[in-house]
């Protein structure tokens, strides 16, 4: 998902150029979908110029932002892929792990049984704070231990993705989709990533205390629909 990653989106392709090479050697095919999510810089004229003669590029234009969960969710839609995978845009983390995580799909005799995530490094200690804290409350409330709950890369199977009903629009969607993992009883397997600092452009959420209080109560919001909605279903 790209929301005004113009100033990234450039680097982040020739990244995925050398992911693309390592893996046509190996005999896989992949696909890169770059979500213009709703942006207002250049992002689209720029990926459309960008897509050049790669073919294994593919952009989806989301008109008007509707969240970040919402962009995630077109370019999911768009897939064709076997297995799925999703990351930021901005490069605070390495899109290379995707290598490592299509590793333990190799070796796994049930790939389609996990769910597969990053586990962030070299983070600052206010972050870790926060995340800890936010682990502790959801694993609490849920009943399903879960830590790292927004790391990525996440990668999952077609079959999981399939099996999703009325996934959240914004920031939730990583909770959601970590639980539902947890209820369907996934294996969950992580990979280490080392995070680095924005090199270009803003963050569109984490602008200070502010903004982390408005997305810790809009989580807990959500933690409360989504048990309800699945006590409902039962």
């Amino acid at each position: 998902p790209c929301y005004n990653e113009e100033k990234n989106i450039r680097r982040l392709v020739e990244r995925f150029d050398r992911i693309h090479s390592s893996l046509k050697e190996d005999g896989k095919k992949m696909e890169l979908i770059l979500v213009d999510n709703g942006s207002v810089d250049g992002s689209h004229a720029l990926i459309q110029s960008i897509m050049g003669s790669r073919d294994y590029i593919k952009e989806v234009q989301v008109k008007v932002n509707q969240g970040y969960g919402y962009g995630i969710l077109q370019g999911l839609k768009a897939c064709v892929g076997e297995y799925l995978f999703w990351i930021h845009a901005d490069l605070q983390l390495p899109p290379e792990a995707i290598l490592d995580m299509i590793h333990i799909l190799d070796e796994s005799n049930q790939p389609k049984g996990i769910l597969i995530k990053g586990n962030r490094k070299n983070r600052p200690l206010s972050d870790r704070f926060f995340t800890f804290g936010m682990s502790i409350f959801e694993s609490a409330y849920l009943g399903a231990l879960m830590h790292d709950i927004n790391a990525q890369p996440t990668c999952i199977s077609r079959d999981f993705y399939e099996s999703w009903n009325n996934p959240p629009y914004d920031f939730s969607l990583d909770l959601y989709v970590y639980y539902m993992a947890v209820k369907k009883k996934l294996r969950i397997q992580r990979v280490g990533v080392l995070q680095s600092e924005r090199q270009e452009g803003q963050s569109s959420w984490n602008t200070g205390m502010k903004a982390r209080v408005k997305f810790i109560m809009r989580t807990i919001t959500y933690s409360r629909t989504m048990k309800q909605q699945l006590k409902n279903t039962r």
